[in-house]
């Protein structure tokens, strides 16, 4: 079994890399007045890791509003 989990992980590591060298072209990102251009593989994984950060935040907090919303046994 842990040579099945090295095995997925050196290939999820090589599609990244396979897909950071295909996407070098530069995107610009525009905010308000903030603006960045950078190549279009790293904008992916910015808001990739800002998809979990803020799925992750959403999952906690709803696990707690379930939390407190149910009766508790004492």
């Amino acid at each position: 079994m842990r040579y099945v989990y090295v095995v997925m992980v050196a290939a999820f590591t090589v599609l990244v890399v396979v897909f950071v060298v295909q996407n070098l072209q530069n995107a610009t990102v525009s905010f308000l007045s903030w603006s960045a251009t950078l190549p279009v593989s790293i904008v992916a994984v910015l808001f990739y890791g800002l998809g979990m950060l803020t799925g992750g935040f959403l999952l906690a907090c709803l696990r707690s509003w379930i939390r407190g919303a149910t009766p508790s046994s004492r």
